[in-house]
């Protein structure tokens, strides 16, 4: 089974190969940062639009960068406190981009930067039933993406770590239960922080990672971002190819038939 040239992840009736989604933000610079979208080969690319007036503090336009390099566009709502401000910016960046693509994200406060779920429950159902397709960024809560897939987003987010901790994954339990309850996608948001944690989300079953921080300020951006890449395409494999059982003692990997016995000699 060639597993890699078959598995392709489709969101909302869009198909992609690559499992990797990336952040535009904290590059060193707008030539850096397009280096790295290259080498992780994403096809996915998100921006913020409270953040950016779509143009970058270097006077470049990040928006023409990204869609100069044939990028889908997913615009987020990072910045976002209450489900009305979410709702406002939703709509203006469908407005400007002509996408109704949003990554919804709405925090509740600026010490942890955790979701609001209540407020983001209700941005979500708003948004949807305004025809956006709805990304939403969420704690790895398995009832809250329960509760996000029914309302009608097209994937859950549910968070690795704080974000930009570059903790990796803290809780392996929760994110094996949201991959066993909801039949959306499931990607990871947040907390990455290097190569093996994005293969362990994917070994975990995610259907892919979303990161910025681990590649925009690592200290070699571009080769981190090929990191990435492998790393994703590493766990999805293993994924598939089913890991061993964890045991508590050894198990002989050769059997014990057929060996070459030695007597001690009387």
């Amino acid at each position: 089974m060639n597993i890699e040239k078959t598995d392709i992840l489709e969101i909302a009736g869009e198909q992609f190969s690559s499992r990797l989604i990336l952040g535009t933000a904290r590059y060193p610079n707008p030539s850096i940062m397009m280096d790295a979208l290259q080498a992780s080969r994403t096809e996915l690319v998100t921006l913020s639009i409270r953040r950016h007036d779509v143009t970058d503090n270097f006077g470049e336009s990040i928006l023409d960068l990204i869609r100069g390099g044939n990028y889908r566009l997913l615009p987020n709502t990072a910045g976002c406190y209450t489900a009305k401000e979410a709702i406002l910016t939703a709509e203006l960046a469908r407005e400007a981009l002509e996408t109704n693509w949003i990554k919804l994200e709405v925090i509740g406060d600026d010490e942890t930067l955790f979701p609001d779920v209540v407020e983001l429950l209700n941005a979500a159902q708003e948004l949807v039933n305004r025809g956006f397709v709805v990304f939403p960024y969420c704690n790895d809560d398995p009832i809250t993406c329960r509760k996000l897939e029914d309302i009608g987003c097209a994937v859950v987010m549910p968070l690795a770590a704080p974000i930009g901790s570059g903790a990796g994954i803290r809780n392996s339990y929760n994110i094996q239960i949201i991959r066993e309850l909801i039949s959306i996608p499931v990607i990871i948001d947040a907390g990455i922080g290097t190569a093996s944690d994005a293969a362990l989300a994917m070994e975990l079953g995610a259907d892919a990672v979303l990161l910025n921080t681990a590649i925009s300020c690592a200290e070699h951006p571009v080769m981190m971002a090929k990191a990435m890449k492998f790393a994703v395409e590493a766990g999805r494999l293993a994924y598939h190819a089913g890991r061993i059982p964890k045991l508590l003692y050894a198990e002989r990997s050769s059997p014990l038939t057929g060996l070459i016995h030695h007597h001690a000699e009387n």
